[in-house]
């Protein structure tokens, strides 16, 4: 059986309702995946201040509150699993992503606390799973300001990696980890923490070739402010027919 409940985790009194909700139906709390998120392209000048901020918001108090709500729940039943969807943004940046690497760096340090913060209570464990590109439809559902429409970079991986990921960490949960999902990442992060230099120097030409297409966009807040359902499915479009993202997103929603 599946219950489906839709709040809005930026609003602490909405997580703790969706967790009253979940004991009022099953009287327990075993595992919490939290993957809620909307991104953002364009640079730190050309954003407008209040797209930036929900972007932020979303991932960073998103994740308080429902760590707030949940873990007093898995405390007193001195077992449950919290598992937060990070991203491989999470441990670098890249020119017209910084909205996004600054909600999921945000992220990162929340749950890299609470996992510190919950090692009194051996049965708790806070996890976090980092992907890298992932074929679902945030990124023509994001807000843009690149005025080109944008795509995943290669090499994209299929949603029911991450899921696989998340459900062996729901299984055997690894609490002072970050587990990685993408064959490239753990090269990429290494490049930014060890080559500097050498990485700002190729990480804006790569955007460029990789993620920013030729089709041209009007700026759009995408599904920052306010969700798309219709656009809502686990699979995005990769590899999809030149200008498919452009009859999505061409629009102000």
């Amino acid at each position: 059986m599946v219950d489906t409940v839709a709040e809005d985790i930026g609003d602490p009194g909405a997580a703790d309702d969706l967790v009253a909700r979940v004991l009022g139906r099953h009287g327990r709390i075993d595992v919490l995946v939290h993957t809620a998120a909307v991104m953002g392209y364009g640079s730190v000048e050309e954003m407008p201040a209040e797209v930036f901020t929900a972007v932020v918001d979303t991932a960073v108090h998103g994740t308080v509150h429902l760590a707030r709500a949940v873990l007093p729940v898995m405390r007193a039943q001195h077992a449950g699993t919290f598992i937060g969807v990070n991203s491989l943004l999470g441990s670098v940046t890249v020119p017209r992503m910084g909205a996004y690497a600054a909600s999921k760096w945000g992220q990162r340090a929340v749950l890299r606390t609470l996992q510190q913060e919950t090692r009194d209570e051996p049965g708790v464990s806070v996890c976090i799973v980092s992907p890298g590109s992932v074929n679902t439809p945030i990124y023509y559902q994001a807000a843009n300001y690149t005025g080109h429409v944008v795509r995943p970079p290669w090499p994209v991986l299929a949603p029911e990696r991450v899921a696989a990921a998340i459900m062996r960490l729901a299984d055997r949960p690894r609490r002072h980890v970050s587990v990685p999902v993408g064959p490239g990442n753990p090269l990429i992060i290494a490049g930014f923490r060890l080559l500097p230099l050498v990485y700002d120097r190729l990480v804006g030409p790569l955007l460029r070739l990789a993620v920013l297409s030729r089709t041209r966009l009007r700026p759009t807040s995408g599904t920052v402010h306010r969700p798309a359902p219709a656009q809502e499915r686990i699979h995005g479009r990769w590899p999809a027919p030149s200008g498919e993202q452009a009859t999505t997103t061409g629009a102000e929603r």
